[in-house]
């Protein structure tokens, strides 16, 4: 839809009070589905989450479930209808606590206030229920014995002021958290009858010593209440990992391994409805020469021999649900720019496509009489939203529900470009254009996503184009080269070869953009962050074409990044020393003449605050005029890969946009207040 009307993407304070739709429980019976709406608090520097139940029919308005200052999130039904969720609300019942972690909370079926049912003193997440049983994931002091214990040894760290910690194994930290003293165990509690004080779970201890191995573990409880399935890491040589999938009896807490092959990680292990097989995403390991490829396994949960589902479906499944009858699983994968909801047959393997739109899905939930799916649909031009679809029809328009949110007018229009690469694979990329494009050109932003494998097919709002489109920007979206979506062959052009396919992908697409009569091609800039970043620190060395370039939480040395990020071992095993040498931008720092705003946060351990020092040091060591030099860095010390604090995204794009208006409008170029 074309606009020029004002829109919540005008103004900043009025895109940040969006509400934020993430994540969907379906209850047992089906008649209550419920998501989470994240929200400004009072103060505008933080969001606060809720749950909200949406009718599954599409009647009724979406109401409000809590009020919790706290917020609340990680919703689950019980097998008798109450509603568990995750908050740090305080005990009604206790004393005040500042730093409160993560606690269990039960809002009945019936109605009533929600009470608190279980605690830990290092927190509670990600609760999983079936059968009567509810398995939480809690961090708990390596040598704790018990929940009381746990807690004797965190008072004493916190007396002493205690930081430090003893490290045996790799890694030491993660995205922007620093791993230990505690380690992720599974607890499982019995719903049908908490017998500690005031009601509240008696926790057993499945994992009482699982070292790292479950470090970000995905749980799925079989229905009979009997059996948790869990991603464990392995430890191997040379400081590396592996993901396996285990098994372990909720009553003995005896554990098994399932799936362990040394060529593939195994994750998000669901179990059917009948209790007998466990759909698992099998990621093949990565070489030097080889990408990684990604497919969906079947193996019996009694133990067995493992059944490729996917292995010709030349698509990455992203997220797996079954249906009731255990004859298939919707299934969410990139696809050309979209996200579709996919039925795959659990006998045959046969793929129907089941969203015919441009949408990006998530969150599939099916209806237990196995007619509906419910999910998430969101995409380039619309945030998430709840919506229902078929789980039979192929190539369907979802039905919306009524949600708690209105989707917002989007100031403009998208479209696609398509043109060929230089060795004549097909490309596609998103075009946001402005109102009026076609009567006055529009300058554009050519902004390359992270990953490197993804696909830039959903609404985001971290990396949001709408914002630079009520600016008059046209904004180009492009998937070279390593993005998902497109084949295997496809990813495999750009492995390892950062600089070559994906780079020459990008300028392909741009020049596409470029020959458009509403855009005007001698007003350009390029962006990305992450991997987009590292794209756009190659292109400002390898071409002058552009006017600006935005490089945020970029790598820029190729060596010091792979031995310096949180997951060494894993880029080690796709850049080495050779191809990072070949592929790394700092190289060329003697070849960059067009303007950068460096942008990163000390708390980034994925692409290390290294990086960014680094360029930023050598882009002004080539600087014979430093009273002149048109460089600018955008420091943020308390932030990480992402820029996630609301005043802080806002002041992002208000620096963003002054330095893109400066260069491609000629504007002068206005600090933000809160940067003067």
């Amino acid at each position: 839809m074309t606009t020029s009307q004002h829109t919540p993407f005008h103004d900043l304070p009025d895109f940040l009070t969006l509400p934020r739709l993430a994540g969907l429980a379906l209850s047992p019976d089906g008649k209550r589905l419920v998501t989470t709406v994240a929200q400004l608090n009072a103060e505008r520097n933080a969001f606060v989450s809720a749950l909200w139940e949406i009718d599954p029919e599409g009647n009724r308005p979406a109401r409000r479930l809590t009020r919790g200052a706290a917020g609340e999130k990680s919703p689950a039904f019980t097998s008798d209808g109450g509603l568990l969720f995750v908050s740090t609300r305080p005990d009604p019942d206790g004393k005040p606590e500042e730093d409160r972690p993560g606690a269990l909370w039960l809002l009945p079926g019936d109605g009533g206030e929600a009470r608190l049912v279980g605690e830990r003193p290092g927190g509670i997440t990600d609760p999983v229920t079936a059968g009567g049983v509810v398995v939480v994931t809690s961090m708990t002091m390596p040598g704790a014995v018990s929940g009381a214990d746990d807690e004797r040894r965190r008072t004493a760290r916190r007396d002493k002021k205690i930081t430090a910690m003893l490290h045996t194994g790799y890694p030491v930290r993660l995205w922007d958290h620093d791993l230990g003293p505690d380690q992720a165990r599974l607890l499982v509690g019995d719903l049908s009858s908490p017998g500690g004080p005031a009601g509240r779970l008696e926790w057993r201890d499945l994992t009482p010593a699982p070292g790292a191995a479950l470090r970000d573990t995905t749980t799925d409880v079989s229905p009979d209440g009997t059996s948790v399935v869990a991603d464990w890491q392995v430890a191997e040589p040379h400081a590396a990992s592996r993901s396996t999938l285990v098994a372990c009896n909720l009553a003995s807490g005896a554990r098994r391994t399932l799936l362990d092959d040394p060529a593939y990680e195994f994750n998000a292990g669901q179990i059917s409805p009948d209790g007998r097989t466990v759909a698992v995403i099998r990621t093949s390991r990565s070489t030097p020469e080889r990408a990684n490829q990604v497919d969906l396994v079947l193996v019996p949960l009694a133990g067995g021999p493992v059944r490729e589902l996917t292995a010709a479906w030349d698509r990455w499944p992203l997220e797996v649900r079954w249906t009731p009858d255990s004859a298939a699983l919707i299934v969410v994968a990139d696809e050309h720019g979209r996200a579709p909801l996919f039925r795959v047959s659990a006998r045959d393997a046969a793929v129907t496509r089941l969203t015919g739109d441009d949408g990006a899905y998530s969150d599939p939930r099916v209806s237990p009489d196995g007619e509906s799916v419910y999910a998430l649909r969101g995409a380039v031009d619309a945030p998430p939203a709840p919506v229902r679809v078929d789980a039979h029809a192929p190539d369907q328009r979802p039905v919306s529900l009524l949600g708690p949110t209105e989707a917002p007018t989007v100031p403009g229009s998208v479209t696609e470009v398509h043109t060929a690469a230089v060795d004549g694979t097909a490309l596609r990329a998103w075009l946001v254009l402005p109102p009026g494009a076609t009567e006055e050109p529009a300058p554009l932003l050519v902004w390359v996503h992270g990953g490197p494998m993804t696909s830039w097919n959903a609404w985001h709002w971290r990396w949001n184009p709408w914002l630079l489109a009520a600016r008059g920007y046209a904004v180009l979206l492009p998937d070279p080269a390593l993005s998902t979506g497109y084949g295997q062959a496809f990813l495999q052009r750009g492995w390892p070869h950062w600089g070559d396919a994906p780079y020459t992908d990008v300028l392909a697409l741009a020049d596409a953009a470029e020959a458009r009569p509403d855009i005007d091609a001698s007003r350009t800039a390029a962006m990305g962050g992450s991997f987009g970043g590292y794209m756009a620190n190659w292109i400002a060395g390898h071409t002058d074409r552009f006017d600006a370039i935005v490089t945020h939480a970029s790598l820029w040395a190729m060596d010091q990044f792979v031995r310096t990020t949180d997951a060494a071992y894993y880029w080690t095993t796709e850049m080495t020393e050779q191809v990072a040498s070949r592929n790394s931008p700092h190289t060329h720092v003697d070849k960059i003449t067009t303007p950068m705003l460096v942008i990163h946060g000390d708390k980034d351990y994925r692409v290390p605050i290294g990086e960014g020092l680094r360029l930023w040091w050598e882009l002004l060591a080539e600087q014979a005029d430093p009273e002149n030099q048109p460089h600018r860095f955008l420091f943020f010390p308390d932030e990480n890969h992402w820029i996630l604090k609301p005043q802080h995204a806002a002041l992002w794009y208000e620096t963003v946009i002054a330095f893109l208006d400066h260069h491609l409008l000629g504007k002068d170029f206005e600090v933000p207040d809160l940067l003067m």
